[in-house]
């Protein structure tokens, strides 16, 4: 059956749905690769809520499309910025959500690990009126929500310490501290600008050369504390030269949703592991490619990850931080939330026509279990926006 898409300009073009949906199974754990899917959260779509308000979640929805990656053997890296951290969900539900993904994490084995942030702290009229003792208190407090739900930590970007560090050396004193201080070993994070402006210039300085030499700093003074790094920065070259210089037991969890494969396959000098926002509506797919890849099939891991590409560099195409609104598209087309809202409103981040090429890549890669379902969802979205013929 042809559905008519939307294209630019008001141009429509017909397309064929994909007859035969991907029939991954899961399996055991990976064993080359540790692999973590950064997941969205499940809006209450019938809460009374305003854009700028607290968010209202559907816990049922959220916690049963975590059970879903777990099952597939992928971790689970909760309360990150694909849960729309800083974007309507703001810290007491970030708290909630970690509370309650870790325990159910416990509940079915599943791997989880958590971000801890400084997002309690809100802009004003004036900018970010905290020092540094404030930033260090607010992670403090985010760290022991992490460890007291027994969730390994992620060390987010802040967006307060990047308003409030006079350079280098303030964010060697903070992330210092909070090592010292950590339970147990965490994931260090470096988003950069492209999914969060606001942190522009973070480690102390707009050279990427020399943030990453404060980046590797940090590392080196506490190398025990440190589980792995995350990489956002959407380049290839830049990621490999860092993790070849990482201290022994250090791992490198690749955050580009541009060069995943590449990166993950690795070379005769090492390889990355993966912290992805993509592997949400990826998740199966990614599995049995990772599976394949422990089996040592290199090129059957590139032959299934590979022709993702596309699809993900449409979904984190500028401005890249509102991905998110695909990957909850695809959520929803997928049969994994009954509806097609976000937090925050933000369902209205992207155009019809992102939306609809977002279904069309989906659809090709076979990511629907159900093609009429998603096929039908599409149409009754087209037909809201008067596009539907």
């Amino acid at each position: 059956m042809t559905i008519h898409l939307p294209g630019p300009g008001g141009t429509t073009r017909a397309y064929e749905p994909c007859a035969e949906p991907l029939s991954p199974t899961p399996g055991a754990p990976f064993t080359s690769r540790v692999v973590f899917s950064a997941a969205h959260v499940v809006a209450d779509p019938y809460a009374d809520v305003t854009p700028d308000g607290p968010a209202a979640v559907d816990w049922d929805a959220t916690l049963a499309f975590r059970r879903h990656l777990w099952s597939h053997g992928l971790g689970v890296a909760e309360a990150m910025d694909t849960a729309q951290r800083g974007m309507g969900l703001d810290w007491a539900g970030a708290a909630e959500l970690i509370r309650r993904s870790a325990a159910e994490a416990k509940a079915v084995g599943g791997r989880i690990a958590c971000g801890v942030g400084t997002d309690q702290l809100s802009v004003t009229e004036i900018g970010y009126p905290y020092g540094l003792d404030e930033v260090r208190a607010a992670y403090e407090e985010q760290l022991a929500v992490c460890e007291e739900s027994g969730a390994r930590a992620i060390l987010m970007a802040s967006r307060a310490l990047c308003a409030v560090a006079k350079g280098p050396q303030d964010y060697l004193e903070v992330y210092g501290h909070l090592l010292r201080q950590s339970a147990e070993p965490v994931i260090l994070h470096w988003l950069g600008p492209m999914f969060d402006p606001a942190l522009e210039g973070y480690w102390g300085s707009t050279d990427l050369d020399a943030a990453t030499r404060t980046f590797l700093d940090v590392i080196a003074a506490h190398p025990d504390k440190i589980d792995g790094i995350k990489v956002s920065l959407l380049d290839a070259q830049r990621e490999i030269d860092l993790r070849r210089k990482l201290p022994d037991g250090v791992r490198c969890y690749t955050g580009d949703d541009f060069h995943y494969p590449e990166l993950i396959a690795g070379d005769d000098r090492g390889f990355s592991h993966a912290l992805l926002g993509i592997f949400d509506p990826l998740g199966p797919l990614a599995a049995a490619a990772v599976r394949t890849l422990d089996t040592g099939d290199v090129p059957g891991f590139r032959a299934l990850l590979d022709p993702t590409v596309e699809l993900s560099r449409h979904l984190f195409q500028t401005p890249t931080r509102y991905y998110k609104t695909g990957v909850v598209l695809l959520a929803w087309l997928a049969g994994h939330q009954s509806h097609f809202t976000m937090v925050g409103g933000l369902q209205s981040a992207r155009s019809l026509p992102h939306l609809a090429r977002a279904y069309e890549l989906a659809d090709g890669l076979g990511l629907f279990p159900d093609p009429e379902l998603a096929e039908s969802r599409m149409k009754h979205l087209l037909s809201v926006y008067g596009a539907a013929r």
